[in-house]
């Protein structure tokens, strides 16, 4: 089993910059990818960015798009999402997960271990 643990949300204003990390630990050895998700209140839990692993080929959801960069840390077994130009319909839950085998890293069922989740609030 793998763990999971976000750190970096917060309240940032629009056009402002923040930075989340997720450290994974655990068995990571046999990782496909890692990626993050966002869940507004009402809405459904929806796909952001991921990273295969083996290669660091990224994937983004159109709205984040040249605003958003995710990287990886090997080995601290961290993957980071900076996000920039931040706006208030970025406000949402942000979860970090991972995927121990291969699936289109856009749906959440490829994903067997998720996060807690951290906030992230962008006033306008």
């Amino acid at each position: 089993q793998v763990q999971l643990v976000e750190s970096g949300g917060g309240l940032v204003q629009a056009g402002g910059s923040l930075r989340l990390s997720c450290a994974a630990s655990g068995r990571t050895f046999s990782r496909y990818a890692m990626g993050w998700f966002r869940q507004a209140p009402g809405k459904e839990r929806e796909f952001v960015a991921a990273i295969r692993w083996s290669t660091s080929s990224t994937w983004y959801a159109d709205h984040v798009k040249r605003r958003f960069t995710l990287s990886r840390d090997n080995p601290k077994n961290t993957v980071t999402l900076q996000m920039n130009n931040l706006k208030p319909e970025d406000t949402a839950v942000y979860y970090c997960a991972a995927a121990d085998y291969a699936g289109s890293v856009y749906y959440k069922a490829t994903y067997n271990n998720w996060g807690q989740g951290t906030q992230v609030t962008v006033s306008s």
